[in-house]
């Protein structure tokens, strides 16, 4: 998020970067199975980390076996932090000179 920060003219803009990322559960399996949903948001649901997460919390609350929804989770948050790191430094530095 500092890259937004970074990035963004005022508070307001940056505020306004958060939007796309708070409906993100809602096109997930957070609420519904995603076998419910119309086939073009079921491909949506099924490729995004949101899904991958819930899967695997909610197999490690119910202590069911996890399978690989834990490793495309992991997968998920590492490659997302190594990609906000990346542009928050090269944000950064671009700024500061």
């Amino acid at each position: 998020m500092q890259f937004i920060g970074l990035t963004a003219k005022t508070s307001d803009g940056a505020g306004v970067f958060a939007y796309p990322i708070i409906f993100l559960p809602f096109i997930s399996s957070a609420f519904v199975p995603a076998h419910t949903m119309p086939a073009p948001v079921r491909a949506f649901a099924d490729d995004q980390p949101v899904t991958s997460i819930v899967y695997a919390i909610r197999d490690l609350f119910a202590q069911q076996p996890v399978h690989t929804d834990i490793w495309t989770a992991l997968a998920w948050c590492l490659g997302i932090l190594i990609a906000a790191y990346a542009l928050a430094m090269a944000s950064y530095h671009r700024n500061i000179t």
